[in-house]
């Protein structure tokens, strides 16, 4: 899984007056968890942007200065419900000997036989959750659409995970093709036409 690094700067006070401070600073006060200790943080606003605003997943390394580093993932965020301004973010530390859980994006590939008749794909899981080490955390689960034809479900349990698991029950469904309005409509014309006598023939 791809990692990005962000650069901040410990922080000693940790009050509602010295973190409201920091946000009119144009900075986000932040926790890492995990450790031996909470680390107190903070970074500037757009330091998160490819982290926070981008459907794809990434671990991270938070640069603290002075030989202090941090690999870590995302584990809440809190916004302002009206602005959207990021108020606050709390991290995870991660070890390289100890699995984690995280939510991965699903990639869709291949094509649906089920689609190219005219069905409507409809993604039920956009991401799922995968428990691995961290250098075993993967992009995105791949999942290949190629065998699903019309009413067909894809569920957890056909695709790859390679190195890591899907903390899913196995009747949990990524995508299905479902018949479109238009095939449905299509099939019901064509069996009336099949039940209807032909024209001129004698019954």
């Amino acid at each position: 899984m791809k990692s990005i690094t962000i650069k901040g700067s410990e922080r000693e006070s940790v009050g509602k007056v010295a973190t409201k401070a920091l946000r009119n600073a144009g900075l986000v006060p932040c926790v890492l968890y995990g450790g031996n200790q909470a680390v107190h943080f903070s970074a500037e606003v757009m330091a998160f942007k490819n982290l926070v605003y981008t459907p794809n997943a990434h671990t991270v390394e938070i640069d603290l200065g002075k030989g202090k580093s941090f690999n870590a993932i995302l584990q809440d965020i809190q916004v302002h419900p009206v602005s959207d301004k990021i108020l606050h973010i709390d991290f995870f530390q991660i070890f390289d000997d100890k699995e984690i859980t995280m939510e991965v994006p699903v990639k869709i590939v291949g094509n649906s036989k089920g689609v190219m008749a005219g069905g409507d794909l409809r993604l039920n899981n956009r991401k799922l959750r995968v428990k691995a080490l961290p250098k075993n955390l993967p992009d995105f689960v791949e999942a290949d659409i190629t065998p699903l034809d019309m009413g067909n479900k894809l569920y957890v349990t056909k695709v790859p995970t390679p190195n890591f698991k899907i903390m899913h029950p196995d009747n949990t469904v990524i995508c299905q093709v479902k018949i479109s309005r238009a095939a449905m409509k299509a099939a019901q014309e064509a069996a009336k036409a099949a039940k209807a006598p032909a024209k001129g023939k004698k019954k």
